[in-house]
């Protein structure tokens, strides 16, 4: 891509100066290729000084380790909550899905206006149960009505598709085709959580932030004056943070459902709305456990190996996902002051699951394996036992104790194996 850049000379006149924009260097899917690499040292402050207590990591390294994410990675949160945050619950049905389960729909306003800025929380709950049940929170890819063919559940602005991830608006009036709705059940396995006992929850994406480098001017971002995608600043966030933000605010209502229990909330989820969760949940605390699924480069997936998708190639891609200064490790991650498995240590002591997939070379499954692994020095500050072992486990073979890993068989996705895996973890972790 040709750049052009005026500069003004001596004299006053004005000389035109092209630039050529280097392309991303090619992505490496070839472990014998990774270059040699130095991880920073989780429990290492800025200053030299070792982390040895809990109290130390609580009160300084951690903190330095999540301003450093914020100002290098993903952009600056805003630090207060829009005044005309509510909560309206629009319908509830006590025996959706054969009367398994309850359904309820909740708008989450941010804006006064009837028109404003809001996001819709699909919750379904296990009916029978005598306590309040866990939940499973995790943002959607294409509306609320794609993660089960329910016909009961609100129908989403529509879109058109035209592959596994993308998605474009359609001319308003459209209808949504009755063929979406459910088109992505199989991610999400609602039956088998509720069989379980747990809850799960969902939000669509594009209520927060729509996936697309104008986004940045629509909902959430709109809501607190973000700017374009290049026209904010290099700590402003990026869609990633707005994501992660509207997780945040999903758990705000949650707080408040007496038949939910808000202590127990796994932030989940899958390819880049993984690496929105990761984010989430190193930011917020009362998520009790982050499960990751193939999230990749700015989600699990050591940086600094440089292996499938890399920070220039995601930032080139994705140009509104990150802060505009993730930029400046384009090529160039060995400058970069932190690493994946240092955001993994940021939600210490909570549960920690990360899962890979062997097809998908992409999101780098043995730098997913190490970003876990390279967190377990800060769970056993705290006393916990992480993944147990010292090499990477053989395809589908869950390891682990309060961090946990498995490396499926077939391709980038979520499936029934997965979603079994999660439910074990989280059942091991979280007993009745």
């Amino acid at each position: 891509m040709n750049r052009s850049l005026r500069v003004l000379v001596a004299g006053g006149s004005l000389a035109l100066v092209s630039l050529l924009a280097a392309a991303p260097n090619p992505a490496i899917t070839d472990e014998t290729k990774v270059p040699p690499y130095t991880l920073p040292e989780p429990l290492v402050c800025a200053d030299g000084t070792p982390v040895r207590t809990v109290a130390m990591w609580e009160a300084k390294r951690r903190p330095e380790l999540r301003g450093l994410f914020t100002r290098e990675v993903y952009g600056r949160t805003p630090a207060s909550l829009p005044a005309a945050l509510r909560f309206e619950v629009t319908a509830v049905d006590r025996g959706a899905l054969g009367g398994t389960a309850t359904r309820k729909e909740v708008t989450v306003w941010f804006a006064a206006k009837a028109d404003g800025a809001r996001m819709h929380l699909l919750i379904y709950q296990p009916n029978g149960r005598k306590t309040p049940a866990p939940v499973f929170l995790g943002l959607n890819f294409f509306g609320n009505h794609s993660v089960h063919a329910d016909p009961g559940i609100r129908l989403a602005s529509p879109f058109i598709y035209y592959d596994a991830d993308r998605y474009r608006p359609a001319a308003p009036g459209t209808p949504v085709k009755s063929e979406q709705r459910g088109v992505h059940a199989e991610k999400w396995q609602i039956e088998a959580v509720l069989a379980r006992g747990f809850a799960t929850a969902t939000v669509w994406c594009h209520d927060l932030c729509p996936d697309r480098v104008g986004g940045l001017g629509e909902n959430v971002p709109a809501l607190f004056a973000t700017g374009g995608a290049e026209q904010r600043a290099g700590d402003a966030w990026g869609a990633m943070g707005a994501w992660a933000w509207g997780l945040s605010r999903a758990m705000d209502y949650l707080a408040t459902d007496p038949e939910l229990d808000a202590r127990r909330v796994a932030v989940h989820g899958f390819s880049r709305l993984g690496k929105a969760a990761l984010w989430a949940a190193a930011q917020d605390e009362r998520f009790a456990m982050l499960v990751s699924m193939g999230s990749g480069c700015g989600g699990a997936a050591l940086s600094k190996r440089i292996y499938g998708e890399t920070v220039a190639i995601i930032n080139d891609k994705f140009p509104h996902w990150f802060a505009k200064n993730f930029r400046r490790y384009n090529d160039r991650e060995s400058e970069l002051p932190v690493d994946q498995h240092q955001l993994l240590a940021l939600i210490a002591p909570r549960p920690l699951y990360v899962a890979s997939a062997h097809g998908d070379s992409w999101s780098d499954p043995r730098g997913e394996f190490l970003g876990a692994q390279g967190a377990e020095p800060v769970y056993a500050l705290y006393g916990k036992k992480g993944l147990g072992v010292n090499a990477m486990p053989g395809l589908d073979t869950p390891v682990g104790a309060t961090i946990g890993y498995h490396n499926r068989t077939g391709k980038h996705d979520v499936t029934a194996y997965d979603w079994a895996q999660f439910l074990n973890f989280a059942e091991r972790c979280w007993p009745r």
